[in-house]
Formats: structure tokens, C-alpha cells, sequence
């Protein structure tokens, strides 16, 4: 049964020990989060800042994701995982250090921020990749549904604790940085405890093929294989629409919860927070449903109640009201998300799978397309109208995509 599939992905040595090494990971990427968000918005009081943070994020996606899927498909998973978290690391306690000195800038968060994308983007596939290595085949969508467990843990406490402590530390003083700057000691820390644990994993997570035949050949060789497997290429078209008007919700949570819902650090955590407990749930009854049927057909109801749920989370003026969507809008996108994956993983041969998600990865990066137009709207008419903007431009394009597209009819059909 799938419940016992659980069970025996978690017994395997190895992904346990990648696993809480991703969890460290997520634990420290939701925390930051915060951090910034309430930092940048504190001292700026615009969402186009909070916007720009987040595309200096996603930016690197664009740029370097498919070279990450290359390095993937070439080299040790496993030194390419363990690197980018020192990296991290070492990268997270400069930026500590700015803060504390009281001369962070939004100029410093958005390097940082591209720094912080550019090692994620060289480094993802590589993770992503990885786990098909650890487990046996028929108990990947399992795996894959844990992962994304793992990732929403994060988001149900990282957020809380982060803004708690900020809040907590700041008593009041909506301009301190100190607590931001505890926050970003304890995300180093996180960073650090992903590297180690990284390295207890046994397998070295070698490449199948030994290829070169050069960097711009073998990125080609992902987009050929993708545009020749329509399911591919479909599962691919229905995970860049969520980013580009899922995703807003998560940038512009600051302002919402500030000019809308009148909240301060700690309710920010909470709201980010519930859409975690939400997320975790999904995630959970996903990887206890590997046998679920439909897969594809449950993608696209995923996707439109996403879309959907972020309409009526723009309506929302009430701090309950808004905690209980969020917590839908996790539920929702948890499952998207990892219906996505799990179906991707099937479907991609091994020697390629670094490089189909590092195409996966890249298209997130495309984000800004969708954020920057909706931040505009956020900064003109309000957060609110944003959001509801935001959330039926998602529903409009996961109906044309299956209106216009055989790919994305094919995907639907597994």
C-alpha cells in the first residue's frame, strides 16, 4: 500500500540523510523569506521593492539552470549539493554582518538575492536529480511527495519562528534590524547543518554518461528531448503558469498584510505559516496516494483552485479569513507541485533527468513576467486588486493552455 511506501522511502539511509539536508536548506530559504520582506518593506514601504528582491532571486534561474542541469548530468551530485550550501553559508553570514552594522540596502538584498538564485540555479538539478539515485523506481512519486513534505515543514514553522523572533527582538521598533540580523545567523546555521548532512550520504550521485560533447550541445540535447515527448513538454507548459500567477501571493504577502490586514512581523509568520500547515497536509496525503488515479486530470483542478482561492485571498479583509485560504492556497499548491515532479520524474529517462529539470527550474526563473505586471498593479490600485488580478490571469491560462495546446492535453492524460 501506498501508506507503507512512506515508510519504506524514509528507511533508505541516504535519502533520509539528503532529505534533512533539504530540509535545512527549505528551513533556512522560508525564514529568509521574512526577513527580508519585512526589512525591505519597513524601511521602503513599496511592493515594487519587494518585487525586484524577489526577480534578483529568480533571475538566475533564466541564466544558469540549464548549465546546472549540464553540471548535473556530468558530475557528483552530491559535491555540487554540498558546495552550494557552503557557499550559502558563508554568503549569508556577510550579509548578517551588513546588517548588524546598520547599513543594509535594498542594493545589498538584491546582490545577495542573486547570488543566493545563482547557487540554487547551479545546484537544484543537481538535488532534484539526485533522488532518483537513492530509492527504487516505483517508489519515486512517493519520494518526490516527501521532498515537497519537507519543503512545506519549513514554511509552516520557518515563517512563524522567523517573524516571531523579529518581532520578539524588534518590541515595537518597526525600523530595528536587529532581529533580522538573529534571523540571518540562525539561516547560516541551517545552511551549515544541509552541508554535513549532505556529506553523510553514501552515494556519490555519478553521472551515467560521460558525455561532453560540449555545454551548448548537451543544454540543446534537454530541449530536443523535451519538444520530442509531448507529455514532457506539456507537464512542463502547466508548471510555468503557477509560477508566473501562483507565486505573487508569496512576494507581495508583506504588503498584503500590512496595508490590508493592518498585521506586523508576527501575523506576516502566521499567514506564511498556514499556508505551510496547508502545503504539509497536501504534501502528506499525496505521498501516502502514490497510487492515486488521474494524476493529471487532479494537476489541472489543482491548479485552477489555486487560481481561484488567490481571487478570493485578494478579497479577504478579515486576519482569519485570510489565514484559512492561505492554508487552502498551501493545500492546493502543495499538490500541484508535487503531482508535477512525481509525473516529470516518470517520465524523463535517467540520463537526462538533470537536464529536464534544470529546463523545469529555468522556467521558474520566468516569474518576473508574471510578478513585475502584477506589482505594478499592487503599487497603483492596491495589493488586493493585484491579487485578484493575479488569480484570474492563472485560471485563464490553464484553460487556454488545454484549449491550444496538445502538449498540455497530452500531460493531463496520465
Amino acid at each position: 500500500m501506498a501508506s507503507r511506501d512512506i515508510y519504506s522511502v524514509l528507511a533508505v539511509a541516504n535519502f533520509r540523510w539528503l532529505w534533512i539536508g533539504s530540509l535545512g536548506a527549505s528551513f533556512a530559504m522560508n525564514m529568509q523569506m521574512i526577513a527580508r520582506g519585512w526589512l525591505i518593506y519597513s524601511l521602503t514601504a513599496s511592493a515594487l521593492d519587494l518585487a525586484w528582491v524577489t526577480i534578483s532571486f529568480m533571475f538566475p534561474s533564466v541564466l544558469f539552470s540549464l548549465y546546472g542541469g549540464v553540471l548535473a548530468d556530468r558530475f557528483p551530485k552530491r559535491r555540487l549539493v554540498v558546495i552550494a550550501q557552503t557557499l550559502n553559508c558563508l554568503a549569508t553570514l556577510v550579509m548578517a554582518a551588513i546588517i548588524f552594522a546598520n547599513k543594509a540596502t535594498l542594493w545589498d538584498f538584491i546582490c545577495f538575492g542573486f547570488f543566493n538564485g545563482t547557487v540554487l540555479a547551479l545546484s537544484m538539478p543537481a538535488r532534484q536529480a539526485f533522488i532518483p539515485e537513492l530509492i527504487p523506481q516505483p517508489l519515486i512519486f512517493t519520494a518526490m511527495a516527501l521532498n515537497n513534505t519537507g519543503w512545506n515543514l519549513s514554511r509552516l514553522i520557518g515563517p512563524a519562528f522567523a517573524g516571531g523572533l523579529i518581532a520578539w527582538i524588534a518590541d515595537g521598533n518597526e525600523q530595528s534590524a536587529f532581529g533580522v540580523g538573529i534571523v540571518y545567523l540562525v539561516i547560516a546555521s541551517l545552511y551549515l547543518v544541509s552541508a554535513l548532512t549532505t556529506l553523510l550520504v553514501s552515494v556519490p550521485g555519478s553521472p551515467e554518461s560521460a558525455s561532453r560533447s560540449g555545454t551548448l550541445s548537451e543544454m540543446r540535447q534537454g530541449f530536443d528531448y523535451a519538444f520530442s515527448h509531448p507529455r514532457v513538454l506539456g507537464l512542463l507548459v502547466l508548471s510555468i503558469i503557477p509560477f508566473l500567477f501562483g507565486m505573487p501571493i508569496n512576494t507581495l504577502l508583506p504588503a498584503f498584510n500590512q496595508d490590508i490586514l493592518g498585521g506586523h512581523a508576527d501575523t506576516l509568520g502566521f499567514l506564511i505559516s498556514a499556508m505551510g500547515g496547508g502545503a504539509i497536509v497536501g504534501s502528506v496525503l499525496m505521498a501516502a496516494m502514490g497510487g492515486l488515479r488521474n494524476k493529471g486530470r487532479w494537476l489541472v483542478i489543482s491548479a485552477l483552485g489555486w487560481g481561484l482561492l488567490t481571487v478570493v485571498f485578494g478579497l479577504s479583509e478579515n486576519m482569519l479569513v485570510a489565514v484559512l485560504v492561505m492554508a487552502l492556497v498551501g493545500l492546493l499548491s502543495s499538490w500541484n507541485m508535487s503531482l508535477n515532479r512525481g509525473l516529470l520524474q516518470h517520465e524523463v529517462a535517467s540520463g537526462m533527468r538533470g537536464r529536464i529539470m534544470s529546463i523545469d527550474m529555468m522556467s521558474h526563473g520566468l516569474m518576473p513576467l508574471g510578478l513585475l505586471p502584477i506589482s505594478w498593479i499592487a503599487q497603483s490600485h492596491g495589493v488586493d486588486v493585484a491579487l485578484m488580478v493575479s488569480g484570474l490571469a492563472f485560471v485563464l491560462l490553464i484553460l487556454l493552455s488545454l484549449l491550444l495546446l496538445d502538449a498540455a492535453r497530452r500531460a493531463i492524460e496520465a
